[in-house]
C-alpha cells in the first residue's frame, strides 16, 4: 500500500521518502516489530494480580533493572531469529536501501537498543497500573490500540502534518519505538538531524526508566500499607 502512495505521490516522495526508502521501512518495521516487542507481555500486572510480585521484591537485584535485563536477552535473540531471516528473504525480492554513511549501521544498532529499553519501560508502567487498578487489561488494551499508530507501525509519521511529527516527536516516546530507529537506517534526514534524534531517544529511555522505577517505589510503599 505504501508503494502505491509512493507511485501517486507528486514528486513520487511522500513524506521525503523515495521507493527504496519506503520499501526498507515496511521490511525493516515488520522484523523490529518483534524485537521491540509493543505488545503481549502481560507479566508484571498478571503477577501483580495473582500476588506473586512480593517474590520480586525479595529478589537481589531491583525489580525494573530484573526485568530490563530479561527483555534485553529476548530482544537479542528476536535480533537473530525473527528480525534477520525475513529481512533476507526481502532483500531477496526487493531493493531495500543501502546506507551510505558510514556511522549509520550502528547508530541504527544504537537506536534498536534505546527502542527496546523504551519500550520495556512503556509497557511496565502500563502493567504497573494494575497496583491501584488491579486489573490493567484496560490500560494494556487502550496502549495496544494506540501504540502501533503512534509508534509509525502502520504509516511513516513523517506523513502527518509537519507540526504535528515534530510535536509527536519532541512531546512523546512513542517516535523512538520504531520511526526513530528506521529513519536512521534509511538515512531520510541528514545527519546532524539523525544523530539528534537518536539523542532525543536516549533521553526519553532515561527519563522513562526513571519513571518507571519512582512507580515501583510508590506502588511497594503501597503493598507495605496493605500489608503485602
Amino acid at each position: 500500500m505504501l508503494l502505491a502512495v509512493a507511485a501517486g505521490a507528486a514528486g513520487g516522495r511522500p513524506g521525503g521518502y523515495d521507493t527504496t526508502q519506503l520499501t526498507t521501512f515496511v521490511w525493516v518495521g515488520q522484523g523490529l516489530l518483534t524485537v521491540v516487542s509493543l505488545w503481549g507481555w502481560t507479566e508484571l500486572a498478571d503477577r501483580i494480580r495473582s500476588g506473586d510480585v512480593a517474590a520480586d521484591l525479595l529478589r537481589p537485584v531491583p525489580v525494573v533493572g530484573g526485568y530490563l535485563a530479561s527483555d534485553l536477552g529476548r530482544a537479542g535473540h528476536a535480533m537473530i531469529f525473527r528480525f534477520l531471516p525475513p529481512l533476507a528473504v526481502g532483500a531477496l525480492f526487493f531493493d531495500l536501501y543501502v546506507p551510505g554513511r558510514w556511522f549509520t549501521v550502528p547508530l541504527f544498532a544504537l537506536s534498536i537498543g534505546l527502542a527496546v529499553v523504551a519500550s520495556l519501560a512503556l509497557r511496565f508502567l502500563v502493567n504497573a497500573t494494575a497496583y491501584w487498578l488491579h486489573d490493567a487489561r484496560g490500560p494494556i488494551i487502550l496502549w495496544t490500540l494506540s501504540s502501533g499508530i503512534l509508534a509509525g507501525l502502520y504509516f511513516p509519521l513523517r506523513f502527518l502534518p509537519d507540526w504535528l511529527a515534530v510535536t509527536m516527536w519532541v512531546a512523546t516516546p512513542f517516535p523512538g519505538l520504531l520511526q526513530t530507529p528506521l529513519d536512521v537506517l534509511v538515512e531520510r534526514d541528514p545527519a546532524p538531524v539523525q544523530v539528534g534524534l537518536v539523542a532525543l531517544q536516549a533521553v526519553w529511555a532515561a527519563a522513562l526508566l526513571a519513571l518507571a522505577a519512582l512507580v515501583q517505589r510508590r506502588a511497594e510503599k503501597r503493598l507495605v500499607v496493605q500489608g503485602g
